[in-house]
């Protein structure tokens, strides 16, 4: 009896799963869990109060504020207009639409370093739109500002392509039927449309404040990188790096890798819990 059930049990098994399955978990252990642990471990070089004290300088503090808060204003924006553009895209047939849908991809293909030098050209005072703002009060190379427009520009790629598919496969009849219950564009919108799509939108806003997190290069240009006023936390890693302190650059890694991992699970419960009840 315990050998059929053996053989049944694996006979329903896909063929090849075990194979699969030990590989990914190895590549993953390579190539994610091994570099990560080796974060972890390079801190038991400094003792809890010294690793404190990294963690929490005045300067690393002002780094995390930045990184995380222009971080998540970006991708709130992002998603936003992440959706509109989604939709523009997909619900509307208009002269030159594959052009705009191919140049969405830009920020994917274009090195990052020539993304910032490129924003700085534009965003610096003498630049073409920074020259017509700087007379405004509106500078925003070399400030903070300069860092959410990098952040922007970076992340906005994540949230439309992954609601454009949904917008695609979704079935126009349900839209009319709202209508001819009666319901108005709105009500069509925020009542059958929109919480379809939500679960895609929650992860293109996750995996554009995930992006806006570590980015580096594109930013690097336009921040001006001041202490304690346009200076992120990656470019103060490398800072540390560059002074031989690879445990105090991994303490401060530490701290935005725990960051992030909770901020990332916490839409991936709220997304779970959006589609759960959707299922009702």
């Amino acid at each position: 009896m315990f050998f059929s059930k053996t053989l049944l049990r694996r006979h329903t098994v896909l063929p090849g799963f075990d194979l699969a399955l030990g590989l990914t978990l190895l590549y993953l252990c390579l190539i994610v869990l091994i570099p990560l642990s080796a974060a972890f471990l390079r801190t038991t070089e400094l003792t809890w109060p010294q690793f404190v004290d990294t963690v929490t300088s005045p300067r690393v503090v002002a780094s995390y504020k930045l990184t995380f808060g222009t971080s998540l204003l970006a991708a709130v924006v992002n998603a936003f207009f992440g959706l509109l553009v989604a939709w523009v895209l997909v619900r509307y047939d208009f002269f030159g639409r594959r052009i705009v849908d191919a140049l969405v991809d830009l920020p994917f293909a274009l090195p990052t370093a020539v993304a910032g030098i490129t924003l700085t050209g534009l965003y610096a005072g003498n630049g073409w739109i920074g020259r017509w703002l700087e007379p405004l009060g509106l500078k925003v190379a070399f400030t903070p500002v300069g860092i959410f427009v990098a952040m922007t520009f970076i992340g906005l790629p994540f949230v439309v392509r992954t609601v454009q598919p949904i917008l695609e496969d979704m079935a126009s009849e349900l839209e009319e039927a709202a209508a001819t219950l009666g319901a108005s564009r709105w009500q069509s919108f925020s009542k059958v449309v929109f919480p379809i799509l939500l679960p895609a939108l929650l992860t293109g806003f996750a995996l554009a404040f995930a992006r806006a997190l570590g980015e580096y290069g594109s930013i690097i240009f336009i921040a001006g990188n001041m202490p304690m006023v346009s200076e992120i936390t990656p470019l103060l890693i490398i800072t540390k790096l560059e002074q031989y302190d690879y445990a105090g650059a991994t303490a401060i890694a530490v701290v935005m890798l725990v960051m992030s991992f909770i901020l990332l699970l916490a839409i991936n419960g709220l997304q779970a819990w959006t589609r759960k009840r959707q299922g009702k």
